[in-house]
């Protein structure tokens, strides 16, 4: 940078840094290689921050600000190099509190000191001056030229990150503060190559794409399932989008504060209780507008809470802002572009909220209103993202992210909402409202995942799809506080195959208690049961449906979406196993832990309802990993075999190095496709204080398929067999 921190006067690192470098890391993966090839520069490995970061309160772009001075490498000689510069640039400028009168006397004896503090600005009218306060330092009164309030101000709102020269000169006028600003630089970057960033993104694959943006926010991708990291990525698009409004409501835990604090310069995060009209628009005393004209995203944290006290007037200018992008100032109307974003923490299970109240049952009465939620634009289902947990977070390359929120602010002048129209079309009594809700968070999509524009349509209906999910989870909650309210039938035309509904997750999950005039216009509300005897008898009902009672299976095929609860091998797989004693399972890929364990929850399974004085026979056919020097799959399922004879379970293992497609085939008739095989759950939590780790119905799944298919097989006599093993 060219405002170069001088570290000639440095003095030897602090032992307040204590944190070691990252731990000798695997080579990089494909990936990053290619990140670095193509970003070189741009990208830090995402572990560096922890490395640097010791006690000092500082947001993560502030430190990867400086990582991407000094670390932005795949070479570890420079990054450790880099390291230890940041190092010291944090232990001689950075201002802890409880040093701040060291600092001071190093300003006073040196005369002029460079530090690294938060400052924000205001006008003294009496004296018609901008005087400055150093959050850190504790100075203040410190005066600010017009020039470099001009040119950054935000200062003004909520105070702004720098690297500040700050001179020390004493006068006998006790009125004169010593204190005097002798430069001033927001950490934050100048200047950026859009035309090279859309090249690179065209050497990527939608999903290493989405992977690098993963790895970007600070997460490791292997965590996550597509929608999983979809989800994650709707988090910024009020970064990306003007006038954008969010909420995401969820458990304690999940990181939804996290982006809107650490993630970009441009977003502004206060707590839902602190904010007045004056703060937030305008302040009618001196005409100085508020956070929503300075700042590209305001976020509310802590939004839930229905005992809060809420301001009406605050309530109602927000309305009027959300909808029309404009507030009043007496008789003037004032517009800004900021972003709205609510998040906040429930309280209930989703099935609990949706019997008793609805998805918006923790907001404050003031705002649940259906005119205040009308405005929404997506409703992020928040218990459906995992809590966060030290094993998520990526050593990976990822964005520096100073560079990824310029990006994103320079794509807020963009429109893509009408990339879709080239091959769907959204259904025609969508209200204008609705529309609007949709096409902004399409657009928003389209530009983080395709900024080159280059989506074919069944990466565009993926997006569409979610898009309108997000709209209708707002909506359909709107129609159980307002009877009067039209509902809407959400979904999509293809040109080619016709209408295609669009239903939110928890509506496949919980069709009994997601009730509304909608649904009941539409014709979804009937029970789970009703469904299920109304299906074809060679197709099996929807897959929120569960599987039918075992004398009435049928052969069929079912879809579960990610992220779908409530889905156990014992109602997926059990009853098409019944009166079976010889069972085949074909599946290339169990050699991780969590792959075994599945293994270990089916054969428990067979083991419970088989008849205690009979045994099965079980052969796993799967493939030899030749990688693993240690032989640990070998081992794993060794001790498998074990275990499962002491229940009555005579397990195998076949090695087939040429199988491919995983399925179930059992002696009584049954053949089971499993597009994913036993690995249908996402992997969660490892520890045993977690009750999804001890009951699949409470685990996440993946994406995934399965087939029932009925094999007759008749025996020399001409008559179907059917052995007695498992009972019903």
């Amino acid at each position: 940078m060219s405002d170069d921190i001088d570290l000639s006067q440095a003095m030897p690192t602090e032992e307040r840094f204590t944190a070691e470098a990252p731990d000798e890391r695997a080579q990089p993966s494909e990936l990053d290689r290619k990140i670095n090839e193509h970003f070189a520069g741009a990208v830090v490995r995402k572990d560096l921050v922890k490395a640097v970061k010791g006690n000092a309160i500082v947001p993560s772009y502030v430190l990867e600000y400086l990582l991407g001075q000094y670390a932005a490498s795949d070479d570890e000689a420079t990054i450790q190099a880099g390291i230890d510069r940041v190092r010291d640039i944090l232990a001689q400028h950075y201002v802890h509190r409880n040093e701040s009168e060291l600092v001071k006397s190093k300003i006073k004896e040196r005369g002029r000191y460079r530090i690294i503090d938060k400052v924000s600005v205001t006008l003294n009218e009496k004296d018609d001056v901008y005087q400055a306060s150093f959050a850190n330092l504790g100075i203040s009164s410190v005066v600010v030229d017009s020039a470099t309030v001009t040119a950054h101000q935000k200062m003004l709102v909520g105070g702004v990150w720098c690297l500040c020269d700050v001179e020390y000169f004493h006068s006998d006028d006790a009125k004169v503060s010593p204190w005097i600003l002798g430069s001033l630089k927001p950490i934050q970057m100048s200047n950026f190559d859009y035309d090279g960033y859309l090249a690179a993104r065209a050497e990527f694959t939608t999903d290493e794409w989405i992977d690098l943006l993963i790895q970007s926010i600070g997460f490791d991708p292997e965590m996550f399932g597509r929608r999983a990291k979809l989800l994650q990525l709707v988090r910024l698009i009020p970064f990306v989008e003007r006038n954008y409004n969010l909420v995401e409501l969820g458990p304690k835990g999940t990181g939804k504060s996290h982006i809107y604090s650490e993630f970009s310069p441009h977003g502004m995060l206060i707590s839902g209780g602190e904010v007045t009209v004056p703060k937030l628009f305008v302040n009618n005393a001196n005409g100085r507008l508020g956070l929503v004209g300075y700042w590209d995203v305001v976020a509310f944290d802590e939004f839930a809470g229905k005992k809060k006290r809420t301001d009406k007037a605050l309530v109602d200018i927000m309305k009027n802002y959300m909808a029309n992008k404009s507030f009043s100032r007496g008789v003037e109307t004032l517009g800004a572009e900021a972003s709205m974003v609510f998040v906040g923490n429930t309280s209930h299970t989703v099935p609990y909220m949706l019997k008793h109240s609805d998805l918006f049952d923790e907001l404050p009465e003031s705002y649940h209103d259906p005119a205040f939620l009308d405005r929404l634009h997506f409703y992020i289902p928040g218990w459906e993202v995992e809590p966060i947990r030290s094993e998520m977070f990526s050593d990976g390359y990822g964005f520096v992210v100073d560079y990824i929120a310029e990006v994103l602010k320079s794509m807020r002048n963009l429109d893509y909402s009408d990339r879709y129209q080239k091959y769907f079309t959204l259904g025609s009594d969508i209200s204008t409202r609705d529309r609007d809700g949709i096409h902004k968070t399409f657009s928003g999509l389209m530009k983080l995942l395709y900024p080159h524009e280059k989506a074919g349509p069944d990466e565009i209906e993926e997006i569409l799809r979610l898009a309108v999910e997000g709209r209708k989870r707002v909506k359909d909650q709107i129609l159980r506080m307002d009877k009067t309210m039209p509902g809407v039938k959400f979904g999509y035309a293809d040109k080619v195959a016709g209408w295609r509904p669009v239903t939110t997750l928890e509506e496949d999950e919980f069709p009994n208690y997601y009730r509304t005039q909608q649904s009941e216009i539409d014709g979804d509300a009937a029970t789970a049961n009703e469904l299920a005897s109304l299906a074809s008898p060679t197709k099996v009902p929807k897959a929120s449906l569960g599987v039918p009672a075992a004398e009435s299976l049928r052969e069929g095929h079912l879809e579960f979406q990610e992220n779908q609860r409530g889905i156990s091998y014992d109602t997926l797989l059990l009853p098409y196993l019944q009166g079976s004693s010889e069972i085949s399972i074909i599946d290339p890929y169990i050699r991780l832990p969590h792959q075994g364990r599945n293994l270990v929850d089916l054969l428990a399974l067979l083991a419970v309802k088989k008849e205690p004085a009979e045994e099965i026979s079980v052969t796993l056919v799967t493939k030899e990993d030749t990688s693993d020097p240690e032989h640990r799959q070998l081992l794993m399922l060794d001790y498998i075999q074990g275990s499962a004879a002491a229940f009555g379970i005579k397990f195998n293992v076949a090695w087939d190095e040429t199988i491919h497609d995983r399925s179930i085939r059992a002696d009584n008739g049954w053949k089971i496709l499993l597009g994913r095989g036993l690995d249908i759950f996402q992997k969660g939590s490892n520890s045993h204080y977690d009750l999804s780790f001890h009951k699949q119905e409470f685990r996440q799944v993946a994406a995934f398929g399965i087939t029932y298919i009925r094999e007759i097989r008749h025996d020399s006599d001409g008559s179907s067999s059917s052995n007695g093993g498992i009972r019903g």
